[in-house]
């Protein structure tokens, strides 16, 4: 099984947005043949709470715009550190840069097929790393 065009289309424009608001390392993967309860994750980080919040807005914002899609469960948001949007068909984690490395959720979903993103949405990739070093610990290095 694989994700739905529904899923894809959600994911192309969940990262457009989180790129547009200068999320970092954002991927995407496809989960439909480990999880029966979505289809896909979409993976972003910013470097401080204020701007994890504008990602996540702004994403919810352009899916609800663009495709009519609502949240049907928002979690996270009073911390600011790791804001997750389950839209039932993909699930959006907007994390800091901090809680990505510790929690490394690339490492759990490594061997899901990766999503294409537009080219904008994976330009930042290596941030994630580079945090980690500067803060003397260890990312996951399919971020490098």
């Amino acid at each position: 099984m694989t994700a739905t065009d529904r899923s894809l289309e959600l994911i192309t424009t969940a990262a457009q947005a989180a790129a547009d608001k200068l999320a970092h390392d954002i991927i995407a993967y496809d989960v439909s043949d480990v999880l029966a309860i979505t289809d896909a994750f979409l993976l972003a980080s910013a470097p401080n709470d204020r701007q994890v919040k504008a990602i996540v807005d702004e994403v919810e914002e352009r899916l609800h715009k663009e495709l009519g899609a609502k949240p049907v469960r928002r979690e996270g948001e009073r911390e600011g550190r790791w804001v997750l949007l389950d839209y039932v068909d993909i699930v959006v984690h907007v994390q800091h840069a901090e809680e990505r490395v510790f929690y490394a959720l690339e490492r759990l979903w490594k061997d899901c097929p990766e999503i294409e993103l537009p080219k904008d949405a994976v330009a930042t990739r290596g941030k994630v790393a580079e945090y980690a070093r500067q803060h003397g610990a260890e990312a996951d290095g399919e971020l490098s």
